[in-house]
């Protein structure tokens, strides 16, 4: 147990709070057991340690990886045990999802240590609702997305811009104080701002592609039990999306190209949505025939679309992609029926600068989004100001 206080003791000596997540200060921490999942990259392990650092004492809290070879042959339950007789009080453990049994040892470490706080971060795929081991009347669950154009200024300019309500950004009611040009630095964040590690690395888009490997050959196969073959039809599947976005799903086409069963192709796509890959747009019509009904399919982020599809990345697709992926994180986006999107009443028909209104004319609660105007009016707005949100 030594060297893992020795380890967690050099990473928090070395963690920077200057910059402090959306999710920090929304989790409530004073909660028994607490799950922070998301995407890889988007910044989990940091904001844990940040966390410890500016709030707890050292004497009575551990951090501790799940993937450390301490747990070769040590018990997470008996490190707990032990480390509770120690006075500890505060246990906080990454990436749950490398330790097996987890959510089992999670249990029993809920039920037997009452004065014992667990935080712990886990895969964006994780289920705590799974099987037996159901953790959903124990443990308070989070989800940490990537970084939204207001933190990206934040982190770059050193500012202190709060976020903004949708009503905010339809009234015009956005300003950018302290930042000189924000279409340029707009153009910066579609390419390199949305995961945090952005300005630590020189090799950013080699690092996304490292990312969505890791992915791909082992975070979704260990989910759902799949072998190597099935690892290589998940790369085809997204290397096809990413050369067609937004992509309109056409199942049955797509299984006989890719040599599998039609059947297969929504759970792949799921696994890919929930490990952060691509999201799933799904139409604005209800009732039973339209239940689930997927319109199209987009990356995830600009900054993915940009490391996979390189100089056939398409402008129009990486507007309707950061839109789509803004706005998700505080609303539920569908498609318009006679337009881009639509979000809780409100259609929008995104494009750029030059773009008309006359597709959406007749619309009520409607808006024309445009990329590269820096000011919006009536019912235009400017793309980036919707990256103001969270």
């Amino acid at each position: 147990m030594e060297a893992l206080f020795s380890r967690f003791q050099r990473l928090l000596s070395e963690t920077n709070t200057d910059f402090l997540r959306y999710l920090h200060d929304k989790i409530i921490w004073t909660d028994r057991m607490i799950a922070i999942v998301g995407a890889r990259g988007v910044g989990k392990t940091t904001m844990m340690l940040q966390r410890i650092k500016l709030h707890h004492n050292i004497s009575d809290t551990l951090y501790v990886t799940a993937d450390d070879m301490y747990f070769a042959d040590h018990k997470l339950l008996d490190l707990a045990e032990q480390f509770v007789k120690m006075g500890g009080k505060y246990l906080f453990i990454d990436e749950i999802h490398r330790y097996a049994n987890w959510s089992k040892e999670l249990k029993l470490i809920y039920d037997y240590l009452p004065h014992l706080q667990v935080v712990f971060t886990g895969s964006s795929m994780l289920d705590i609702y799974r099987g037996s081991d159901d953790l959903s009347r124990r443990v308070q669950l989070y989800t940490l997305h990537g970084m939204s154009f207001r933190e990206y200024l934040n982190l770059r300019y050193y500012l202190q811009l709060q976020p903004l309500s949708l009503d905010d950004v339809l009234h015009h009611n956005v300003a950018f104080d302290g930042v000189d040009y924000p279409l340029a630095a707009f153009k910066d964040y579609l390419n390199n701002g949305y995961y945090p590690f952005s300005r630590e690395v020189g090799l950013y888009y080699e690092r996304l592609r490292q990312i969505v490997q890791l992915i791909l050959d082992v975070d979704i196969p260990q989910f759902a039990n799949m072998n190597a073959a099935t690892s290589q039809k998940l790369k085809q599947l997204l290397a096809i999306i990413a050369k067609s976005v937004p992509f309109k799903p056409n199942y049955s086409k797509i299984a006989a190209i890719m040599g599998v069963s039609r059947d297969v192709l929504p759970d792949y796509i799921l696994y890919m949505e929930r490990a952060g890959l691509v999201n799933r747009l799904f139409t604005a019509t209800t009732g039973i025939r339209e239940l689930g009904k997927v319109a199209k399919i987009y990356l995830n982020n600009t900054n993915l679309a940009y490391a996979l599809g390189g100089s056939n990345t398409d402008i129009g697709n990486i507007r309707e992609t950061f839109f789509f992926n803004q706005l998700s994180v505080k609303a539920d986006v569908r498609e318009s029926p006679v337009s881009d999107f639509l979000v809780d009443g409100f259609t929008f028909e995104i494009g750029g600068r030059k773009k008309g209104g006359k597709q959406i004319a007749d619309t009520d609660n409607a808006y024309i989004v445009k990329d590269d105007i820096e000011f919006g009016f009536a019912n235009t707005i400017p793309l980036h100001h919707f990256g103001m949100l969270y």
